[in-house]
């Protein structure tokens, strides 16, 4: 259930990811990957947000004909006042022009990996926008000339890496039309001071409890989150008995979507 996790690739030198156990300390990652039609086929589009102590960098990888090969577009928004935080760049699929355009002079980090508001990134592909994240969706549309595909994106998942001690912050969704839930993962000695526990809230409710986490370091529960049924996996076994940097491990899997009938 262990996941590796290596440098983001928009703060690495080369075509590939650093292996895992060389992340540099102070980098954070936000990634997310979207499936929809691009380049005449069905493939993965992975835009990954990143951060360091100086500067946020922006990946977008496309998925190539052989599955294990990408193709890659690396952007690093440099924090200088004169640096133009609009573009674009363009790099080729399997034969096709992909253009990646963005505006980023008004986006509002408030501190976090990935933009929250004022921005958008627009992927390109045979005049379709094939792919926008950001909430500027106008402003894309006109600057790139370009119309939407027919073919909706769909979010398959979504990833972060970030530092801290006791407590941790994210925001999710399980859907691509649904608002973000906030997450608060928070690991604190238990009520007799011995004994860790670990506490999962989503949207300021508490999910998951888990006591005596020195036995229960790895596991699982199933939670409802509005209409959603989630299911939880934590690791923290290298936060309890490893020592250096350690790295703990979360995810949350959509199981169903309930519907109720009124």
């Amino acid at each position: 259930m262990h996941d590796s996790i290596g440098i983001p690739p928009c703060f690495s030198a080369g075509t590939h990811p650093t292996p895992a156990g060389e992340i540099r300390s102070g980098q954070s990652m936000f990634m997310s990957v979207y499936s929809t039609k691009i380049a005449g086929q069905c493939r993965l589009i992975t835009v990954n947000w990143c951060k360091n102590l100086l500067l946020h960098g922006l990946s977008v990888s496309v998925q190539g004909q052989n599955r294990d090969e990408e193709c890659r577009c690396k952007i690093e928004l440099k924090p200088w006042y004169f640096w133009r935080k609009q573009g674009s760049k363009q790099f080729t699929v399997d034969g096709s022009a992909v253009d990646v355009v963005w505006d980023l002079k008004a986006a509002k980090f408030n501190g976090e990996t990935e933009p929250q508001s004022d921005y958008y990134v627009a992927i390109v592909c045979e005049d379709e926008v094939v792919l926008l994240v950001g909430d500027q969706k106008k402003a894309a549309f006109r600057k790139t000339a370009c119309r939407p595909s027919l073919i909706e994106p769909i979010l398959v998942s979504m990833r972060e890496h970030l530092f801290g001690k006791r407590k941790f912050s994210t925001r999710i969704k399980f859907h691509e039309k649904e608002n973000f839930h906030e997450i608060l993962i928070e690991c604190s000695n238990g009520s007799d001071g011995s004994d860790p526990e670990l506490e999962i809230k989503i949207d300021g409710i508490q999910a998951v409890r888990v006591k005596r986490l020195h036995w229960k370091f790895r596991g699982n529960d199933c939670v409802d989150v509005n209409r959603n049924r989630v299911e939880v996996f934590w690791d923290v076994h290298d936060w309890l008995f490893c020592s250096g940097p350690r790295h703990g491990l979360f995810i949350f899997t959509l199981i169903t979507r309930v519907f109720t009938m009124e």
